[in-house]
């Protein structure tokens, strides 16, 4: 039986500072409704519900970092990679929810009028 570990927890300031340092790239585990609500920029979609850790991306240079909502399903996801032998480099806590807590930017869609705003 597989048995999760403690999640390694980054704060949303710490993983905005590295994407803007160009280390991590950000995955988004929630699903693609909400993702197209409110998103945060730069991140990539990799939805929970078909997450394939061996899909994630590759690229040298960068290391991996999780994200969703609130942090539960990036924690979940990260459990996943681990099984899979994938390496990622940790989750943020919080989720989106922690990175606008800390006035950061995020692209939102207005569902009755579809119209975008991109706050960064």
């Amino acid at each position: 039986m597989f048995r999760s570990r403690k999640v390694p927890t980054e704060p949303p300031r710490a993983i905005h500072d590295a994407m803007v340092r160009g280390e991590v790239i950000l995955i988004d585990v929630r699903e693609p409704n909400e993702y197209a609500i409110e998103r945060i920029h730069g991140a990539l979609l990799y939805p929970l519900s078909t997450f394939d850790p061996a899909g994630l991306p590759d690229e040298v240079g960068k290391q991996v970092v999780l994200q969703c909502g609130s942090g539960k399903r990036s924690e979940m996801a990260f459990n996943k990679a681990l099984a899979a032998g994938v390496k990622v480099r940790s989750h943020m806590g919080g989720g989106i929810m922690a990175w606008k807590a800390a006035g950061l930017p995020v692209i939102s869609t207005d569902p009755s009028t579809g119209v975008i705003r991109d706050q960064g």
